[in-house]
């Protein structure tokens, strides 16, 4: 279903504003100006016990001037709707760039602040994918679906507490600049996700959370369409008394079977960031460090097996990092990170693309609201499935003596990307190629390129799913972005694996 941008947000005053700030950049001798608008609201509910917990709704609206100016960056903001203000926030952010200048060169560089060529758009309006905005459902229809889940696996066998969330975004997104480009959006995304908690007599206890994905939908997401909440919701019970009875793992080498589930982290962690070419560069290290997959092992770089495709994706339909123009007026890409497990690419935002003289940047700039700077953040970035792949009955039946890892949990990773340790939700003993019951307390830990390089088969499209988070964090001030990560289920050769309560001394 089309939808048109929110007729409120149109209402503001965009143009005059854009017109105004624009103008003064211009006047004052900035080389490039842009002007960002943007609405965000955000609501969530809890329950606790099929009880409300909490909620909340926010929203933040203002707009920001950046330029380059002297060769240097300068950025500022405001919340005063009028052009005169407009203007003023302008002239800020000149002699914000102005000061930038003289820091630069008393510290003896002569690096400059270009940006590669972008087409000029013209206007332009994108609207995500989604059916029923959320906002247009009632909160006492949104609190009363969760409480009805709640209510549902609080009356199994075994179930003795749980939580229910969701959370909803509306992002709209005026963009202009001094090149002639001037973009409208409107983005909408919601996380819903319930927990069981299981307490045994003896005072243990476990959880089994919701495979469901954070998605780029509306709220037709809850009510069937792209997700089988009740299929879910009924087999929750059952796999959490399960893992309640099930063994801890024996430390050792295993074959893995990932779920996508659990897998779209793992490609977060360990592709994603360390793809992100500031990060490779140095220019991202305060936060999480820089990346291994440093910008002289551009196409040489063995990242993975010959089976390892991963993309990065402005483009995939509901995917959370999807959009029609970034936040420097650039067109969303699909394009190639790793092809046949090589290093081929990174994310790029126009200032990195020039100085590395990569031509064209692939969309990756983006603030998460008025008052921050556009960083350079992670697209979709996916793991192809095979399309004449297997599927995962079929990748499990593959492995004598293994794990089939299902849903996200806990993870760490170094500061260069490359160390890592991941658990997750589910695990199943696979014996002969076949599940043989739950394990638990398991974690797999490698390096990146030891990981990715045992992976031996992708399965086919079937396998496939969007994961993701609305969660991702980055820069200084620390901004948070939503994104997602495709892949289908795979099979990975002699991986290590950890027992987390022996490891944790229990």
């Amino acid at each position: 279903m089309v939808h048109e941008i929110d007729e409120s947000f149109l209402a503001l005053p965009l143009r005059g504003l854009a017109d105004a700030a624009l103008a003064r950049a211009r006047s004052l001798g900035a080389e490039h100006a842009d002007f960002r608008l943007e609405r965000i609201r955000s609501a969530s509910w809890r329950l606790r016990d099929a009880r409300p917990a909490g909620s909340s709704d926010i929203t933040d609206n203002g707009y920001a001037v950046r330029v380059v100016h002297g060769g240097a960056w300068g950025f500022a903001s405001g919340v005063d709707m009028t052009a005169d203000a407009a203007a003023r926030v302008a002239e800020q952010a000149v002699a914000m760039a102005e000061l930038s200048a003289r820091v630069i060169e008393a510290a003896g560089s002569d690096e400059r602040v270009e940006l590669a060529e972008e087409p000029v758009h013209g206007e332009r309006t994108w609207v995500s994918s989604y059916e029923i905005n959320p906002f247009d459902v009632p909160d006492t229809e949104k609190t009363g679906l969760l409480a009805q889940w709640s209510e549902r696996l609080l009356a199994a066998e075994g179930v003795s507490h749980t939580d229910a969330s969701l959370l909803t975004v509306q992002e709209n997104k005026f963009y202009a600049d001094t090149a002639g480009t001037v973009t409208t959006q409107q983005r909408v995304r919601l996380h819903p996700e319930v927990t069981a908690v299981s307490v045994a007599d003896s005072g243990e206890f476990d959880s089994m959370r919701t495979l469901a994905p954070p998605v780029g939908r509306g709220w037709e997401y809850l009510t069937g369409t792209g997700w089988d909440w009740d299929g879910e919701l009924d087999r929750i019970p059952e796999l959490l008394a399960g893992k309640m009875r099930a063994p801890g793992v024996e430390p050792g080498t295993y074959d893995l079977v990932i779920d996508p589930s659990n897998l779209w982290l793992t490609i977060h962690e360990s592709v994603g960031h360390a793809t992100e070419l500031d990060r490779a560069l140095g220019y991202e290290a305060a936060y999480a460090g820089t990346s291994f997959a440093t910008f002289d092992k551009l196409g040489t770089l063995s990242y993975g097996s010959p089976v390892m495709n991963v993309t990065g994706d402005r483009t995939a339909e509901h995917g959370l990092a999807t959009i029609g123009y970034d936040d420097e007026g650039v067109a969303a890409q699909s394009w190639d990170l790793v092809r046949d497990g090589v290093l081929v690419g990174y994310q790029l935002d126009r200032r990195i693309a020039r100085l590395t003289g990569l031509g064209r940047s692939n969309g990756c700039a983006f603030a998460d609201s008025p008052g921050h700077v556009p960083v350079q953040r992670m697209a979709n970035v996916s793991l192809r499935a095979d399309p004449d792949g297997p599927d995962t009955e079929e990748l499990i039946s593959r492995v004598e003596r293994g794990i089939y890892v299902v849903g996200d949990r806990s993870w760490s990773i170094d500061m260069q990307r490359h160390n890592f340790q991941f658990t997750g939700q589910r695990f199943f003993r696979i014996e002969n190629g076949r599940l043989a019951g739950q394990l638990r307390d398991v974690a797999y830990q490698a390096t990146t390129t030891d990981f990715w390089g045992s992976l031996e088969a992708v399965g086919g499209p079937g396998t496939y799913v969007l994961g993701g988070a609305f969660n991702c964090g980055k820069a200084q001030p620390g901004q948070v972005a939503a994104v997602s990560h495709g892949c289908p289920s795979a099979l990975f050769r002699g991986v290590n694996i950890l027992n987390t309560a022996q490891e944790a001394g229990r």
